[in-house]
């Protein structure tokens, strides 16, 4: 009788659990502490596809984690990268990166779905929140701006935080960067000083070659940004970058009747150097996009919760447009090249078995 009970007990608790997780409330901004234990839940109950990963930590000695999902194959797999939560204050990425791992796990469960057959060839990595400290201190009363992480200065400098967006080993320091401390675009002491941007730098150091794509999101201005954000350098599928940029905007447009433009940082921005977008390609990281989320300014940073669902849904149309023409791309023309392969070998045999033929026919 008395295990009966305590089975009941732990099976209620394992109800409410579930419950609580359900109603996570998708349109609203969320503490660290919600969004951690929402991380979780989401790997509570998706065990056979769902996996977190701490890859660092930050100034103040917080675990930088990551959710990984596909899946689990045994063999190397491709990799999408999603980071967001970079600046503290564009609290509307975080709740980004929230939907749209509640939507590819949905899509995933859909029996024949394009996402299942993507599962089982690349793994999504996706950060919810980069700049942990930061973000924490955006929370507190007064600070709700704050861009920066929450290293103290160096020397004379009193004043806390880098940007972590200008401390990437990308071009570092060289324009759009200030050296006072006290700016919001501060890029740090060198490149990589800031242990966030190092950990992102360390873990994707070592997996490179299997990065399809890297997207990193912020807010606002509703943009797409392609690299690089110094005017002297190109990158070598530019072309293809804004080709595939423009058609994802295309796609957003099509949600809510937002238009996002699609470009060079220098070119519909400002000029930048040290992003995360640049060190990506320039680590050789095909496509690296930084979208630049609702609004235009209306709201800037402090976007109302009204207008969360409809931004993600948006993004979420433009983000999977991209990832669709990466998966393609890479799956296709292997199923091709295999395709040709054993095309050319079936031909090769059918050529030698007809010389053999012709060669006892002359004897």
């Amino acid at each position: 009788m008395m295990l009966a009970s305590l089975v009941g007990m732990l099976l209620l608790q394992m109800g409410a659990a579930t419950m609580e997780r359900a109603i996570h409330d998708y349109n609203a901004y969320h503490p660290y502490t919600e969004i951690d234990s929402w991380m979780t839940g989401i790997l509570i109950d998706n065990p056979d596809i769902v996996s977190i990963e701490r890859y660092g930590q930050t100034y103040e000695k917080r675990d930088i984690n990551l959710l990984r999902i596909g899946e689990r194959t045994g063999a190397m797999k491709k990799v999408v990268w999603m980071d967001c939560g970079i600046h503290a204050r564009e609290w509307i990425s975080p709740a980004f990166c929230q939907y749209f791992i509640k939507q590819i796990l949905q899509e995933y469960r859909v029996h024949g779905s394009r996402m299942a057959v993507m599962m089982k060839e690349m793994d999504f990595y996706v950060t919810p929140v980069l700049n942990v400290d930061g973000y924490i201190y955006s929370w507190l009363n007064g600070t709700r701006l704050w861009r920066k992480n929450r290293s103290p200065g160096t020397g004379s400098c009193s004043c806390y935080g880098t940007d972590l967006n200008r401390n990437f080993n990308a071009t570092w320091g060289t324009i759009g960067v200030s050296t006072d401390c006290c700016s919001e675009t501060y890029g740090g002491t060198a490149a990589l000083s800031s242990p966030e941007a190092a950990s992102v730098t360390r873990y994707l150091e070592q997996r490179k070659a299997d990065v399809l794509l890297f997207l990193t999101i912020h807010s606002y201005g509703q943009l797409i940004l392609v690299p690089y954000g110094n005017p002297n350098l190109t990158a070598p599928n530019y072309g293809q970058l804004m080709k595939v940029g423009l058609a994802a905007a295309a796609e957003m447009k099509k949600v809510h009747g937002m238009s996002y433009r699609v470009g060079t940082s220098p070119d519909i921005l400002y000029p930048n150097s040290g992003s995360s977008r640049d060190w990506a390609r320039l680590a050789g990281i095909p496509y690296s996009f930084t979208f630049e989320l609702r609004d235009n300014g209306t709201f800037g940073f402090e976007l109302p919760e009204d207008q969360i669902q409809p931004t993600c849904e948006e993004a979420y149309s433009g983000a999977m447009h991209i990832i669709n023409h990466v998966h393609r791309e890479q799956f296709n023309s292997s199923s091709q090249q295999s395709a040709v392969s054993v095309a050319t070998a079936s031909l090769l045999g059918a050529l030698l078995a007809t010389c053999v033929t012709v060669a006892n026919n002359a004897f």
